[in-house]
């Protein structure tokens, strides 16, 4: 009996925080529905084919789309995993399975903190080490700027996915005779092959609505992709540009833009469960 009044603040206790934490997901749902519909029912009115066919118009001229920009952020994004995707694999590799050590601490805690670096001072960063040395903004340049923002994500990503398969698989490579590298390439990567392709997936959407580093790196060009060593279009850059114009076909334009990146970031989370969910079948 004297044990009644404690065994009901506990079982309070547990409701009231079971409660706040379903508030809380409800919270962030809801501003998750409320930021993409409002982009959605805002953008798709003026979204359709001539604005993924045709280039950008001068002002004053109905119709246009960004074609060019499409292109160009297809091209930043593929330079950004070309540069960023191996180091941070290898990266990942190595913390897993080498870095039990100072070293291994110390580079855990230069990528959680590269990870919370603001991506204009990584945009920053890049102009002072490749564009001005170079003396023009390149799409090289912002592929590099993407490739460091990408680099920590999919490297804490990769350790902790390989951390999560069995010792014993590591142990029956070993005993077989296979080298230590051919066991991590051959057996544990493949092992964590499902959290590595999230890691990286979501990792790309996640640069491919970056504008700050672009603007210091990439800075944008009308005249579609004219070389590695020239500035590029891209879509966040644009739409930028149009959302803080005083004319309203570029508004509408910049709808479109949103619209298009959000069903982008929807399409590429929508295969990786699909193709996670293949894997673990």
């Amino acid at each position: 009996m004297n044990n009644r009044p404690s065994y009901l603040r506990r079982k309070i206790t547990n409701y009231t925080m079971m409660g706040l934490c379903g508030l809380a997901t409800v919270i962030a749902i809801g501003v998750l529905l409320l930021v993409v519909g409002y982009t959605l029912a805002n953008g798709i009115s003026f979204f359709n084919l001539e604005f993924v066919t045709q280039t950008a118009r001068p002002l004053g001229e109905p119709g246009g789309g960004m074609r060019n920009e499409i292109l160009g952020t297809m091209v930043l994004v593929g330079l950004a995993t070309l540069f960023g995707l191996p180091v941070s694999l290898l990266a990942g590799a190595y913390l897993s399975e080498f870095g039990g050590g100072r070293v291994g601490t110390a580079v855990r805690l230069v990528a959680d903190v590269l990870a919370g670096v603001p991506s204009v001072v990584i945009g920053i960063f890049v102009y002072v080490l490749v564009v001005v040395p170079m003396g023009t903004f390149s799409a090289l340049s912002g592929g590099i700027a993407l490739a460091i923002i990408m680099l920590p994500v999919i490297a804490r990503t990769t350790e902790e996915m390989m951390k999560l398969v069995p010792t014993t698989h590591r142990e029956a490579a070993l005993a077989l005779g296979i080298r230590r590298w051919r066991t991590i390439v051959s057996v544990v990567m493949p092992g964590a092959l499902v959290g590595i392709v999230t890691g990286s997936m979501l990792a790309l959407a996640r640069i491919a609505g970056e504008t700050a580093p672009l603007i210091f790196t990439a800075l944008g060009n009308r005249f579609g992709f004219s070389g590695l060593n020239q500035p590029i279009a891209a879509l966040p850059i644009q739409i930028w540009r149009y959302a803080v114009s005083p004319y309203n076909t570029w508004h509408e334009q910049a709808w479109a833009a949103s619209f298009l990146l959000v069903m982008l970031v929807l399409i590429i989370s929508v295969l990786v469960r699909w193709f996670t969910s293949r894997l673990n079948h």
